[in-house]
């Protein structure tokens, strides 16, 4: 069963609107399904239009766990980050990335904290014991989309036609392969896909990475869960983005075709197009910059 996001103000993946508009500039389509073969959806996704903020976690553990650390996780984000906006003293979580705007310090300040409560949840209830969540979060301000993840669930950008992978897992697999230990076709075929080097919830802190990017008008961004990409390749996935101009047909075609590929997991899928008729984009270019918490 796919689930659509809400647009109102308490955006949850349980609402039912098939459509969503986060302000003049931006356009989201979201869905969220258990897949063919899981009998729970330990995914969760959420949305602060009015903050153009959208957040999706991926969880793990065993029992009903991964439902758990996956919503502490989008939830906690959402929470801080509109307490945030609305009051400016409140103390930032974590030390702060040299460079990156005061938005861009929140959002991962706010996915630190996140790890904080997935990893105290777990210490206090037995039944938790060894859950976690991977996690990225995405929010634009004007023409800058901030970036902040942990683990392997992904944001991709759609521009001219080109989809490009703006995230890098944090896995044992994509670790070899960027070490030049495993090629991307025997990593594609590795049994070890979801062993995660990083998440939120296994230590009491977690290394975020992040990063800024420029927004041009008609990009398009991805947030996905594994369950997309296991399925689905990058050219399928910009196909997809390229033929349905509609963010909600998108989203929901993504996780259509995801399940017709077998679906072995939950599939997820945020669909963030960027819209604006303000001038000269490419003038601002030099003004914001990649920053990497690596």
């Amino acid at each position: 069963m796919s689930t659509k996001l809400h647009s109102t103000a308490e955006s949850s993946a349980n609402a039912e609107s098939l459509r969503s508009e986060a302000s003049s500039q931006i356009e989201f389509g979201a869905c969220t399904d258990v897949g063919q073969l899981r009998q729970n959806n330990e995914d969760s996704m959420r949305a602060a239009p009015e903050l153009n903020l959208f957040v999706l976690s991926d969880g793990m553990g065993g029992h009903a766990s991964g439902e758990v650390a996956s919503r502490i996780a989008t939830e906690t984000v959402i929470a801080h980050c509109r307490e945030s906006e609305s009051n400016p003293t409140v103390e930032f979580i974590g030390e702060r990335v040299p460079g990156a705007s005061d938005i861009s310090n929140r959002l991962a300040g706010a996915v630190r904290l996140a790890n904080r409560a997935v990893y105290q949840a777990a210490q206090q209830a037995p039944d938790c014991r060894g859950m976690g969540a991977t996690i990225v979060a995405l929010q634009i301000t004007g023409d800058r989309a901030s970036l902040a993840h942990a683990g392997n669930s992904r944001a991709y950008r759609l521009r001219g036609g080109e989809l490009l992978q703006l995230t890098h897992d944090h896995s044992f697999i994509a670790e070899q392969v960027r070490q030049g230990l495993m090629t991307p076709e025997q990593a594609s075929a590795s049994p070890l896909q979801s062993a995660l080097i990083r998440a939120l919830g296994v230590e009491p802190e977690v290394e975020v990475d992040l990063q800024e990017e420029l927004a041009l008008d008609g990009d398009v961004f991805v947030l996905c869960s594994d369950g997309l990409t296991n399925e689905l390749s990058n050219a399928q996935i910009a196909a997809v983005l390229d033929e349905n101009k509609d963010e909600q047909i998108a989203a929901d075609r993504l996780v259509a075709l995801a399940n017709q590929a077998g679906g072995r997991d939950n599939v997820t899928v945020f669909v963030v197009r960027y819209a604006t008729k303000k001038p000269g984009p490419l003038t601002r270019l030099g003004r914001w910059f990649k920053v990497s918490g690596h």
